[in-house]
C-alpha cells in the first residue's frame, strides 16, 4: 500500500490514562458532502456519514480525489464503541490505478490489519492504545471521529491516533479558539483547533487545523504545509463567513450585483472628508475575504496597513464563496472581473470615498482579475499586481508542476509521463475534446469554466490595453509565482503604447503569502502560522498609490 503519511500529513494524539467523554452528536447524520482542495484548487469530494449503532458509533463514507493523490474510495467504514474506542475498519479503494483493500480489527491493545495491494495480501499487527482515533489516509472523513474526541480539549492536551496500517502517532493541541461560522441559514458556534501531529522519526511534525461545532460535528480541516483543505460543502460555497479577524472601523456591507449580492467588509480610515479607496482582490480557491492561507489573514494585514496610510479599504467574499451569492463552479476570470467592477462602482457612491481615487490591489490570481477589470473600467485609477502571473495560465501551471517534480526528484520516463499527462489535460480543457485517455476523476476536477479561463489568460494581451499606473509587488522567495513573473509584467507595463507609470517593488525574504520565509516552498507554510505580512508591503503600496493617484479632486 502506498505510504501517504508524509504526503497527506495525517496523524493523531497520545493520551495517558482516561479522557473526558466527548459530547454526543445527533444519533445519525445525513450523508454530508465535503469538498477537498489542494493548493487552493479543487481536488475532489467526500461523502461522510456518522451513524449511531446499537452498540456504538460508525463513521462511513466514500471519496474521489484526483491527481496528484489519485485515490477513489468506494467504501469506508470505521466502527467505534459507545465511548469512541475503535473496534474495526473497512476501506476499499483504488489508489493510483491499483485496487487496495484494508480490513482492521482492534482488540487487546492490538490492531490486526489485512492489506490487499498490488495483487497480494499481507497481514500486519501493531500495538495501539485502546482509545486511539483511526485515521486511514484514503478517507479524510475519518476526521469526524477526531472532531468528537477534541471536544473540551485545550492547549497542551493530547490524544492518540492510528494512521492505518502504518503507525500510531501523537497529536498535541497547540491552541483552541472559538470562532463563528456565519451562513445565510445559521451561525455556527465553532472551535478551531490548531494541532501538532508528532510522527515518529524521521517524519517529524505536521500542523493540522480542524474546525468542529460545539456538538462535535466535523466542519473543516486543513494541512497548511501540504496546502490541503477539506471543507463541508455548505460552508465552502453557500454564503459562509468565518469571523476570526477584524479591524477597528470594520463595517459589514452588502453590494448588489447581477442576480446576487456581494458580501464585504469596508474599513474606514481616520481621514476627514472623502478619502482614497482600495479594493483588495483575492487569489484562487475558496479563500475568505481576509484571504486566510495557512492561518495567515493576508488581506486583513494588508487592509490594516492601508487604513493606517489613510485609505478606505474594501475586502470582499468572491462569487459563491463566504456570504457572497452566485455559483463558484461556473465562474471564470471574466466573471470575477465583472464582480470587481461592481464593487468599484458601488464604492464610488460612498460619501467617505473620493470617487476619483479608487485603486485595486490583486494578489496572485486576483492580479489577473484586476488587470482584466482595469482594462474595462475607467473608474479604476491605479492597479497593484501582487505576485501576479507574467505568463499564460497554461505556462504557469506547467511551471508549477515542473517545480513539484524537481522537489520530488522525479526524472526520466516517469517525469516525461507526468508532464505529458498535464499537457493533455490542459489541451482537453481548452479544446473541450481529447478526454478519452484521461481518467474520468481527473476530468471532473479539471474540466471547469474557471480552469479553462485560467489556462487561456494571457497577461500580455490584457496589459497592452491597461491604461492605469501599475505597481508590481513581488516576493523574492515566491515559489508559486516565481520572481521572473514580476519582471515580465514590468516589461509589459513599460511597453504599453499609452504610457503610464509602471514600477516594481521586490521584497527580499518574502514568499507568496507576503510573509518572511526561509525557502518560500509551500511545504514551509505549515511553520509560518501566525506570521505577519511584511509591513513594508502595505506601506510601499500606500506611498505609491498616494503619488500615482495624486491629490483629491472634487
Amino acid at each position: 500500500m502506498t505510504r501517504m503519511l508524509s504526503c497527506v500529513g495525517i496523524a493523531v494524539l497520545l493520551t495517558v490514562g482516561t479522557h473526558a467523554q466527548p459530547a454526543a452528536p445527533p444519533s445519525a447524520t445525513a450523508p454530508t458532502s465535503f469538498l477537498v482542495f489542494l493548493q487552493q484548487r479543487p481536488l475532489g469530494r467526500e461523502e461522510v456519514r456518522v451513524v449511531r449503532t446499537a452498540d456504538g458509533w460508525s463513521v462511513q463514507g466514500n471519496s474521489r480525489l484526483g491527481q496528484p493523490i489519485d485515490v477513489t474510495t468506494g467504501r469506508a467504514e470505521i466502527a467505534y464503541d459507545a465511548n469512541w474506542q475503535p473496534r474495526s475498519l473497512i476501506v476499499e479503494s483504488v489508489a493510483r490505478g491499483q485496487e487496495v483493500q484494508l480490513r482492521t480489527t482492534f482488540a487487546d491493545g492490538k490492531a490486526t490489519n489485512e492489506v490487499f495491494a498490488d495483487g497480494k495480501t499481507s497481514t500486519k499487527v501493531d500495538e495501539v492504545s485502546a482509545d486511539s482515533v483511526v485515521l486511514p489516509n484514503t478517507f479524510l472523513g475519518s476526521y469526524a471521529a477526531l472532531a468528537q474526541r477534541l471536544q473540551g480539549k485545550k492547549a497542551g492536551d493530547t490524544i492518540t491516533a492510528y494512521v492505518v496500517p502504518q503507525v500510531e502517532v501523537t497529536v498535541r493541541v497547540v491552541a483552541a479558539a472559538d470562532e463563528q461560522i456565519q451562513t445565510p441559514r445559521e451561525s455556527i458556534d465553532a472551535t478551531r483547533f490548531d494541532l501538532k501531529i508528532v510522527n515518529p522519526p524521521p517524519a517529524g511534525e505536521v500542523d493540522v487545523n480542524l474546525w468542529a461545532s460545539k456538538t462535535g460535528l466535523f466542519l473543516r480541516m486543513s494541512i497548511p504545509g501540504q496546502a490541503l483543505e477539506m471543507v463541508r460543502e455548505d460552508i465552502a460555497s453557500s454564503g459562509t463567513r468565518t469571523a476570526a479577524f477584524s479591524l477597528p472601523g470594520d463595517e459589514r456591507v452588502t453590494i448588489p450585483a447581477s442576480g446576487f449580492n456581494i458580501a464585504a467588509t469596508l474599513t474606514r480610515s481616520n481621514a476627514t472628508g472623502p478619502a482614497p479607496a482600495v479594493v483588495l482582490v483575492a487569489g484562487s480557491g475558496p479563500v475568505d475575504r481576509d484571504e486566510t492561507v495557512a492561518g495567515i489573514p493576508i488581506f486583513g494585514h494588508l487592509a490594516r496597513g492601508l487604513v493606517e496610510a489613510g485609505f478606505v479599504v474594501v475586502r470582499y467574499d468572491k462569487r459563491g464563496i463566504g456570504q457572497t451569492g452566485g455559483r463558484a463552479e461556473s465562474a471564470t476570470l471574466n466573471d470575477y472581473a465583472e464582480d470587481l467592477r461592481v464593487v468599484v462602482r458601488w464604492l464610488e457612491r460612498r460619501p467617505e470615498v473620493d470617487k476619483n481615487r479608487i485603486a485595486v490591489v490583486g494578489h496572485s490570481e486576483g492580479a489577473a482579475v484586476s488587470m482584466i477589470a482595469g482594462e474595462r473600467e475607467d473608474r479604476i485609477k491605479a492597479i497593484v499586481l501582487v505576485a501576479g502571473p507574467g505568463t499564460t495560465g497554461a505556462d504557469l501551471i506547467l511551471e508549477q508542476q515542473l517545480h513539484v517534480l524537481d522537489l520530488a526528484k522525479i526524472q526520466g520516463d516517469e517525469r516525461a509521463a507526468k508532464i505529458a499527462l498535464q499537457q493533455r489535460i490542459q489541451a482537453a480543457v481548452v479544446k473541450g475534446t481529447g478526454w478519452d485517455d484521461i481518467p474520468e476523476e481527473v476530468r471532473r476536477v479539471a474540466d471547469t469554466p474557471w480552469f479553462q479561463s485560467l489556462l487561456q489568460f494571457d497577461p500580455a494581451d490584457v496589459m497592452k490595453d491597461v491604461h492605469q499606473p501599475v505597481l508590481i509587488v513581488q516576493g523574492e522567495l515566491d515559489t508559486q509565482v516565481p520572481p521572473h513573473h514580476g519582471d515580465k509584467l514590468l516589461a509589459m507595463a513599460q511597453a504599453r503604447k499609452r504610457k503610464a507609470d509602471a514600477q516594481i517593488m521586490k521584497v527580499p525574504g518574502v514568499n507568496h503569502l507576503l510573509v518572511p520565509a526561509k525557502t518560500g516552498e509551500v511545504t514551509e507554510y505549515r511553520t509560518l502560522t501566525g506570521a505577519e505580512v511584511v509591513p513594508a508591503i502595505p506601506a510601499g503600496i500606500g506611498a505609491w498609490l498616494a503619488k500615482a493617484m495624486g491629490t483629491a479632486t472634487k
